[in-house]
């Protein structure tokens, strides 16, 4: 046989040994990926599947348990909307409604003026005075109207506004907890608002102003309807429940998540999916929360308070749900990214070579400029896990002690510990070899 056709019959051996190869690796691939399906698999999704899914919730019972049953936090919460001009329209028009209906200022001008024309005065002075009848109620309607409009609009009003919603508070909370009676009560799913306290408040700083005929205002027994909905009740027995397990919640859902990355064989691949499983769920709360908004402002009376003013109510209210949810986002995001560069994948290696290429780098520039951090380089080289593992502990504590992280606390947080870690691998400078330079980066 020539050596050309026992090449040949080689190569087609060479390749028939290769394909029989690949298919016995395909076999044996298999048969461990079947085996590989255990009771760690099921029970690592499904914790991390039910912490996912606790993600929004923990973050509204937060809300709610938090900004919502707090006095001083829900105080804090409503005051901005002491200084917004469509709520103090609103406000404005409800009081001046109050005020007309409970004292009738034509009938105390037209007595007036009849007691005066009683008197004796000549028929061209009385005539003269019913002339007047109109414009005067019209100009006291005008003054009792401008009065509290300037009192809404004024500084002082914010302290009226924290009295009255401090009253209100305990009311409200009481409407969420399915009781009734107070400034705030739910009947056949509508929920008013009582008036009583803010005009009381009104009235006193008109009568301190000089405006003395507001003494005449009675106690008024006045409510308006803010939502007329359905969902009323059903928001009632939300908030107790979101209210009972509010401090419990979030540790549940944290440990849950937790466990599940620590059963699942591959704990990475585990971190990433449920840290975008959490990022979804505060997605899908957002969302929710839009469409609430939408509902909200559906159900409200337009003859009773206009779609801005309800808009701004609504966004003030649930403003640091929106905080919550967008900052346990990004964190989320975070943790996914980090999660994703510290794996196998040709993306995370590249980019990871590139980083320690570049630090490396720039510390072979920095030495060779006379720049060495001797024997600390050494130590953070020697100690540079630790180090790392402290960095990051070091953030999520700061996450964890803020009483309200948002979005940007949590960015510049994570761009602090990624500075921190950058900063390890610059100074953290490799032992040199005997008689030879330092180990280069990698390429």
């Amino acid at each position: 046989m020539s050596e050309p056709d026992e090449v040949r019959r080689l190569r087609e051996r060479v390749n028939q040994l290769e394909t029989e190869l690949a298919a016995r690796r395909q076999q044996v691939a298999g048969e461990p990926a079947r085996r590989r399906f255990s009771w760690r698999a099921v029970v690592s999704a499904l914790l991390i599947t039910i912490a996912c899914l606790l993600a929004p919730l923990s973050v509204t019972a937060v809300w709610a348990s938090r900004q919502i049953s707090d006095t001083d936090r829900y105080l804090e919460t409503v005051a901005p909307l002491a200084d917004d001009p469509a709520v103090q329209q609103t406000i404005a028009d409800a009081v001046t409604n109050a005020i007309f209906t409970a004292v009738d200022f034509r009938a105390i001008v037209t007595e007036t003026l009849d007691a005066v024309a009683q008197q004796g005065v000549p028929p061209r002075i009385a005539d003269n005075l019913q002339a007047l009848n109109g414009p005067l109620v019209n100009g006291i309607e005008n003054f009792v109207s401008g009065q509290v409009d300037n009192l809404v609009a004024s500084p002082q009003f914010a302290a009226v506004w924290r009295q009255a919603n401090e009253t209100a508070h305990a009311s409200l909370v009481k409407l969420l907890e399915g009781n009734q009676g107070g400034a705030i009560s739910a009947q056949n799913d509508t929920v008013t608002l009582n008036l009583a306290p803010i005009i009381a408040e009104v009235k006193q700083r008109m009568v301190d102003n000089g405006f003395a005929l507001a003494d005449k205002i009675p106690v008024v027994d006045k409510s308006i309807v803010l939502v007329q909905s359905d969902g009323v009740t059903k928001a009632q027995g939300l908030y107790r429940l979101l209210n009972t397990v509010g401090t419990w919640l979030p540790v549940i859902a944290l440990v849950l998540l937790v466990a599940g990355v620590y059963v699942a064989r591959d704990r990475r691949r585990a971190l990433l999916r449920g840290a975008l499983g959490v990022a979804g769920g505060m997605l899908v709360l957002g969302v929710a929360l839009t469409l609430g908004r939408v509902f909200y402002l559906n159900a409200l009376p337009p003859e009773v308070i206009s779609r801005d003013a309800g808009g701004v109510v609504f966004d003030t209210i649930i403003r640091f749900l929106r905080y919550g949810l967008r900052a346990v986002g990004a964190l989320a995001l975070i943790v996914a990214l980090a999660a994703y560069f510290t794996g196998p994948s040709n993306a995370a290696v590249q980019a990871r070579t590139k980083l320690a290429g570049g630090i490396g780098s720039l510390r072979g520039r920095a030495e060779k400029a006379g720049l060495n951090t001797g024997r600390v380089g050494g130590w953070t080289f020697a100690h540079k896990r630790l180090l790392l593992i402290a960095s990051v502990v070091g953030g999520a504590l700061v996450l964890t002690l803020w009483s309200r992280p948002t979005t940007t606390v949590v960015v510049v947080t994570a761009a602090v510990v990624l500075f921190v870690v950058a900063l390890i691998e610059f100074i953290g400078r490799p032992p040199v070899p005997a008689g030879g330079e330092p180990p280069s980066a990698p390429a």
